[in-house]
């Protein structure tokens, strides 16, 4: 069952910037390899694209099998990945530029490629 993230420990993931993702390998049951990704939250929710879009292995393992773990900010939570809602792509957006704004890689993330590759982290109670 997923469930809506705590507003602190949001905000301490998105603060931490050090995201790892690791969705379950085809085992069902092993942890993938942690992959550093940039995260944002928009509404309450934690997003996260791919860089390389659908092509990202990462992604296609989280799409794959939508249950895993994510490594942020000292702490390990139980997750599910789920495509984002296509009507939030733009706010989506908006948040990359916010928290980015900086960053020579900001146009490849909030590019179409990337926007492809975005999904929604809620954390997963068994």
């Amino acid at each position: 069952m997923s469930g809506t993230w705590a507003s602190e420990t949001l905000e301490r993931i998105i603060t931490a910037d050090d995201l790892k993702v690791s969705p379950l390998r085809a085992d069902g049951s092993t942890d993938g390899t942690p992959t550093w990704i940039w995260c944002v939250a928009v509404d309450g929710d934690l997003y996260v694209r791919g860089y390389n879009g659908t092509a990202s292995r990462w992604y296609q393992a989280a799409r794959a099998r939508p249950h895993g773990r994510i490594h942020a900010a000292g702490q390990t939570h139980d997750v599910t990945f789920e495509p984002a809602p296509a009507e939030l792509a733009d706010r989506i957006d908006q948040a990359y530029r916010a928290k980015y704004a900086t960053s020579p890689y900001l146009p490849p993330m909030i590019g179409a490629r990337a926007r492809a590759a975005t999904l929604r982290i809620t954390p997963h109670h068994a």
